[in-house]
């Protein structure tokens, strides 16, 4: 058999990762399908939705469409000037993380107050602040490269911001996003090459901290309380994570069908958001849950491997990058997870692509565009071809 360079016809190399970029878009379908179905009810009966069974599912759809359109804008964009304005970025962040605290000016809802209104949607600084943080931490190591063996001036400047970001959500209040971040920098200095000994105080630290934290606050010592054991107060600390598990038991294999779910008729609260993944087990059963996290499986080894690529090229920002995506969306990820499955407290944490809401969406949606383009000006370089 001639070789394909004998006539002429070498199959042309992709111009970016397709399976990547497709990965994403069945998550984003998938996410829309059940964001409706869960909120059917819901809707019909909300006076502010005008009483329309499709109200979430055509903002879920405006919210994608946004996000698609902005990850294109995203893509255009150089690496190199996403590292320029890294710390820029950073600090608009920390000062919308400011904004929303003002009252008058911060939208609280449920007690939280995390958003910022835009009259049509409103803007939760949380989400924007975690892809931030990607780009900081991956630009403030790059720029401490020098220094990573010295305490003072690698770790103590990272570990100042944090505390300032983690005060602010902490007042908001939104633990969650707190851990992503702080995930986000740790990981990212670690991947970085810093010193081993600051990682090893950090992991006695960071228990006690978070055990502190616990201990400081009633509403999150309930919370703790509640996920331990959800049985001994089902209609009060227990009520939305006993129905979470009501409606993974209900799924058992293969589910009860789509649409069929009977805990998002007003029993399980944020069935749209935050619990979606208790409906798609209630409606797809265990089937429906392996499929989401073979998904999110694929995605994070396709963010990692375009990491790899990047370190091998010895591009250190956009091999950081990278990685801080796939641990930002990992991490997100698996609370979440957790969360609805009863493993861990909690937390205010939508599942990524999937949950409904316009920030989060977004600015997932720019993240894998940046991530595309990584993969893009990767591919460019190794042909020899400007990026």
């Amino acid at each position: 058999m001639r070789s394909a360079s004998l006539t002429g016809r070498q199959q042309p190399l992709a111009e970016y990762d397709e399976v990547l970029a497709w990965l994403v878009l069945a998550l984003l379908s998938f996410g829309l399908v059940m964001v409706y179905s869960a909120s059917i009810a819901t809707a019909e009966a909300s006076k502010f939705t005008g009483h329309h069974p499709t109200y979430y599912l055509i903002r879920q759809a405006l919210f994608i469409g946004a996000g698609l359109v902005a990850g294109m804008m995203a893509f255009q964009v150089p690496l190199l000037n996403w590292q320029k304005v890294a710390p820029y970025l950073f600090v608009a962040g920390v000062l919308l993380l400011m904004l929303v605290l003002i009252p008058g000016i911060g939208r609280e809802v449920n007690g939280s107050r995390r958003w910022l209104s835009l009259f049509v949607i409103n803007l939760q600084p949380s989400e924007l602040m975690k892809l931030f943080a990607v780009l900081y931490a991956a630009d403030y190591t790059v720029r401490k490269g020098a220094l990573k063996d010295r305490l003072v001036k690698a770790f103590w400047p990272m570990f100042v911001v944090m505390v300032l970001v983690g005060a602010l959500l902490l007042q908001e209040p939104d633990m969650g996003a707190f851990v992503v971040i702080l995930s986000i920098a740790v990981c990212t200095l670690f991947l970085g090459g810093f010193n081993l000994k600051v990682f090893g105080g950090l992991v006695i630290a960071l228990p006690l901290a978070f055990a502190a934290l616990i201990l400081s606050s009633p509403y999150r010592m309930q919370r703790v309380v509640g996920f331990m054991d959800p049985w001994s107060d089902p209609f009060g600390k227990g009520y939305q994570l006993s129905h979470s598990l009501i409606a993974f038991g209900r799924g058992e294999w293969f589910g009860v069908g789509l649409g069929a779910s009977v805990e998002k008729l007003f029993y399980l609260p944020e069935a749209h958001t935050d619990f979606l993944l208790a409906v798609i087990a209630e409606e797809l059963g265990f089937v429906g849950v392996c499929a989401v996290i073979v998904l999110f499986g694929w995605l994070l080894i396709r963010a990692f491997a375009i990491g790899r690529q990047s370190a091998f090229l010895d591009r250190q920002f956009a091999a950081l990058t990278a990685q801080g995506i796939a641990i930002w969306l990992s991490v997100q990820a698996m609370i979440n997870m957790g969360v609805n499955m009863g493993v861990l407290p909690t937390k205010g944490l939508t599942l990524p692509f999937l949950s409904f809401g316009g920030s989060g969406v977004v600015v997932n949606c720019i993240a894998v565009a940046i991530l595309l383009r990584i993969d893009w000006e990767n591919r460019r370089i190794m042909r020899g071809l400007p990026v």
